[in-house]
């Protein structure tokens, strides 16, 4: 099947800022695990971070964003946390590759902190 692109004008051009989502959100089924909220925050956090994933937005900032409430603003972070998406440690937001190993696979039935992501990445690159 020959796909063609319907307004060629706009054809999508990959940034050079850092934010990009990754097929595998789709393909690996992560999508799935969460609810609507959760996936507005995912997609808010993935534009907003640097290349290491990282943001500082406040919750003020992303409940008026995304029309949340405190409390559906703290169900979809934990929604996320809970699935091994992301990493919270306030004010720092991290969203954290889709890759999954046993390791991530064990740490995502307990969330870690910030601290102890960064802990493990510095032993794993010494």
């Amino acid at each position: 099947m020959t796909k063609l692109p319907i307004l060629k004008h706009r054809i999508r051009k990959v940034p050079e800022q850092f934010s990009w989502v990754d097929h595998r959100l789709v393909r690996d089924r992560h999508i799935e695990k969460l609810t609507h909220p959760a996936a507005a925050l995912y997609l808010f956090l993935v534009t907003v971070g640097d290349a290491e994933g990282l943001s500082y937005y406040g919750d003020k900032s992303i409940m008026q964003r995304l029309s949340m409430d405190p409390n559906a603003l703290q169900n979809a972070r934990n929604n996320l946390v809970q699935n091994g998406m992301i990493a919270w440690q306030e004010p720092l937001y991290q969203v954290l590759s889709l890759d999954i190993s046993h390791t991530a696979k064990r740490s995502m039935e307990q969330p870690l902190s910030l601290g102890s992501i960064l802990k493990k990445a510095r032993e794993e690159a010494a």
